[in-house]
């Protein structure tokens, strides 16, 4: 399908974009100063270049990446390019790529300028503009005489008797480039002050130039860090009851790509984190670090490590430039979700419905139920059912049942309590989905056949490995964020089932042991504790004592001595 112009909503704001195919393929990677109006030039009636009506065509969907200024879109275009190779994009055959200043691992560290630092070296950038990190370095050196690339000391260096000096006047420099800069341009501002008041002008204008080079070389970060090595950074935003997380992708010190999710948002960030990094990472190994805006909870990120099979550091940064990738995530996610909000394009819930439907070959799923069971050890068989209409929890039609039968595997169970809600059924869902996997979709499709009309509803069944998604006629399918909504139902089910057994547990936990005896209620209870002063009175009573009890006869006497005693 052709990407549609109308379908269009990119802000005016610098950074990249990217034309893609429905299978995520890209096709173009481009930077623009102003988003909207670079992008819409492509729709033009004359465009400027041959292949755009062939680019146009060829592509479903028009994404970006906002970035804090054109350098930035400038550097992150060309590492797009790079990792996705795209087919309307030139080859970039002469390599080029961005100036970096790195500090050498010697013991007396070197300042570099160069495209392509060691890599034990401590770096800094890509930075766009080659001049202004020139000018920078050489100001380092002049400030803080730092040894250059060719081993020489700057002019005006003062040799120090302190062994330690060297290395503060280092840890000034990598203080500078992680972003604090004040001392250096104070001291520049110093310099233009004093031009400026001796009536040289023109090293006054100098100075002001290098404060401005400064600023521009300090400011360029965001794109690509140290600190970005293996690290993904989740940003949030909410407007209504519409949510949108974007998720930066980071390796190796550069911002390789963004992945959106919308989502229903009630008003807790963690629970809807949370929701959107088990979906992601379901079907990918988690990267070494993740920056999340909320904290979340210890079992999501117990889960993550045991996905990644290593540790993995989730946190909430406050500082530096961890902030500054988690502050462009946020950035991303608010222009995204105010895009989605202006659309109004109606119901984020009936849209994750009619997504899933798409999925499963039903023309509607409006109507959804949703089973699952729980025990611990055989204790408190339970199962319940889930509700959504229209993509929304209906928790008036919640259910919990309790297994009657000697049942003790999860589906024996499952089918005696589908067997029981069959009978209470006016109206059938579009879809029964099953908390299992393959062999529950054919336990329970035997047993539901010749006790419903065929094709009465659309049976499936989820299994939480892969979250791989079964369905009758149709090959093994692991969800992505289309089957959204069952992957909702589904754990609402379990969290249902699970609440409810809990319950139930410390219900029995509670229970008086007397209760279990046919017949013999709350009030006869309470007259043979009065009467033995304490349930160990009770249980040495005999046939005789017991039967002196008022209320209590010969048979119930028999049953209460047996009950002890057997």
């Amino acid at each position: 399908m052709t990407v549609d112009r109308g379908s269009l909503d990119l802000p005016n704001k610098p950074g990249v974009y990217l034309f893609r195919r429905s299978d995520e393929g890209v096709m173009y990677v481009g930077k623009a100063t102003d988003l909207e109006s670079r992008v819409s030039s492509y729709f033009s009636s004359n465009p400027d270049r041959d292949m755009i009506p062939r680019l146009v065509s060829e592509s479903d969907r028009v994404d970006f990446i906002v970035t804090k200024s054109p350098s930035e879109a400038l550097i992150l275009e060309r590492q797009l390019i790079r990792k996705h190779k795209p087919k309307f994009n030139s080859l970039l055959k002469d390599d080029k790529s961005f100036p970096f200043i790195a500090l050498t691992s010697h013991d007396l560290p070197r300042i570099l300028y160069s495209r392509h630092p060691p890599k034990d070296s401590r770096r800094w950038g890509p930075f766009s503009d080659a001049g202004a990190a020139k000018k920078v370095v050489e100001l380092l050196r002049r400030f803080f005489g730092i040894r250059d690339n060719r081993n020489n000391l700057p002019f005006g260096y003062i040799e120090s008797d302190d062994p330690d000096d060297y290395q503060r006047r280092v840890r000034a420099v990598m203080s500078i480039l992680d972003g604090d800069a004040g001392l250096l341009i104070r001291g520049l501002q110093d310099e233009m002050d004093e031009h400026s008041s001796n009536l040289r002008y023109e090293a006054a204008a100098r100075s002001r130039n290098l404060i401005a080079s400064v600023n521009e070389t300090i400011s360029q970060k965001a794109i690509h860090s140290r600190f970005y090595q293996d690290c993904d950074a989740i940003g949030f935003a909410s407007t209504g009851d519409t949510g949108m997380v974007t998720i930066l992708h980071a390796k190796e010190g550069v911002v390789e790509g963004q992945t959106e999710y919308p989502l229903i948002h009630r008003g807790d960030v963690s629970e809807s984190v949370s929701c959107v990094l088990v979906e992601h990472y379901s079907n990918r190994k988690p990267p070494k670090r993740i920056l999340v805006p909320s904290t979340v909870g210890e079992s999501v990120v117990s889960w993550l490590k045991e996905v990644r099979g290593s540790s993995v550091e989730v946190r909430t940064p406050k500082r530096g430039d961890l902030v500054e990738l988690r502050g462009m995530a946020d950035k991303n996610a608010e222009i995204l979700v105010r895009r989605s909000w202006t659309k109004g394009s109606g119901n984020l819930e009936q849209k994750a419905a009619d997504d899933a439907a798409r999925l499963i070959g039903l023309d509607t799923l409006n109507h959804l139920v949703c089973f699952d069971m729980a025990q611990l050890q055989g204790v408190e068989r339970v199962g319940a059912s889930v509700v959504f209409r229209n993509g929304r929890p209906s928790k008036k039609e919640y259910r919990t049942y309790r297994v009657k039968t000697d049942a003790n595997d999860d589906l024996r169970m499952m089918s005696e309590v589908i067997e029981r809600w069959l009978k209470h059924q006016d109206e059938w869902p579009d879809l029964l989905l099953l908390d299992g996997g393959e062999t529950h979709l054919s336990t329970i499709s035997k047993m539901l056949e010749g006790k419903i009309p065929r094709e009465s509803f659309k049976l499936a069944s989820l299994a939480k490995r892969e979250e791989t998604l079964h369905v009758h006629g149709m090959d093994p399918l692991v969800l992505d964020r289309r089957g959204r909504v069952l992957i909702h139902s589904r754990d609402e089910a379990h969290r249902f089932v699970n609440q409810y057994h809990r319950k139930r547990r410390t219900k029995g936990a509670l229970r008086d042991p007397l209760e279990d005896i046919d017949g013999l209620g709350a009030k006869k209870i309470q007259s043979l504790l009065r009467h033995f002063g304490g349930r160990s009175g009770i249980e040495h009573a005999s046939v005789a004592d017991l039967r002196r009890v008022p209320g209590i006869g010969g048979s119930m006497a028999e049953r209460i001595r047996e009950h002890f005693h057997r």
